[in-house]
């Protein structure tokens, strides 16, 4: 077992054990335990109650944090020539469609969001051995193929995110930044969770929130106490 640097005990200290927090405590604890040099990420897990190996109890989501994501987005529009001015206007830092495809098929993915049109997705398709293992393929539930190009970078730009349980049970998503004050932690934070409370299957019986922890990049885990959080 890895040993425990001197700021990894100073964080655990400063959790109590077998505590859960609720959500504002949690959201001003995970800011005193961040000691990164950089602004770290502030990252929410969810274990759910589903089977995400059955279709009907799959957990997929779009939530729009109220304060963003204090991440830049690299967005990379795919699209007819009448959209391109429109992506451009809302801000896409790359725009075409031939010319772009023909880059990643090369080997080029150097985006974090990919946006096209429905009468393109023939062209894009061809791109899924390359996006679908980054996670970058569009896909019409994530708000990522769309005939409103402008509206989906603006979206994304200003917060859009998507989300999808994975084969464990578990959604891990980034809500904020480190340097973000704790109202704004738990007010994206928030935004998340009843999200993802109005998405429960039917199909999903028992409990839907199994856990739910709180945490920055390299800190511990915050458990939360599931009953504190409003709308869930």
């Amino acid at each position: 077992m890895a040993r425990l640097t001197k700021n990894q005990k100073a964080a655990l200290s400063k959790i109590e054990a077998n505590k859960a927090y609720t959500l504002e405590a949690a959201a001003s604890l995970v800011k005193e335990l961040t000691n990164t040099k950089f602004d770290s990420s502030v990252d929410i897990d969810v274990r759910l109650g589903v089977d995400p190996r059955k279709a009907n109890q799959m957990v997929r989501g779009i939530a729009t944090l109220p304060h963003g994501t204090g991440k830049t987005v690299r967005v990379l529009v795919l699209c007819t020539p009448d959209k391109e001015q429109e992506a451009k206007d809302a801000g896409a830092d790359y725009v075409g469609l031939d010319d772009y495809i023909a880059k990643i098929e090369g080997g080029w993915t150097d985006v974090d969001i990919i946006i096209t049109m429905p009468s393109v997705m023939a062209k894009v398709g061809r791109l899924g051995r390359i996006l679908g293992p980054r996670n970058l393929m569009p896909n019409p539930k994530s708000g990522t193929v769309t005939t409103e190009v402008g509206k989906a970078v603006t979206d994304v730009k200003g917060g859009k995110i998507d989300f999808k349980v994975d084969k464990t049970g578990i959604i891990h998503t980034s809500i904020g930044k480190a340097s973000f004050s704790a109202d704004k932690i738990y007010e994206n934070a928030l935004e998340v969770l009843q999200t993802i409370s109005k998405l429960k299957p039917s199909a999903a019986k028992g409990t839907y929130f199994k856990s739910i922890h709180l945490s920055s990049t390299m800190s511990p885990g915050i458990t939360i106490e599931t009953k504190s959080v409003a709308g869930i």
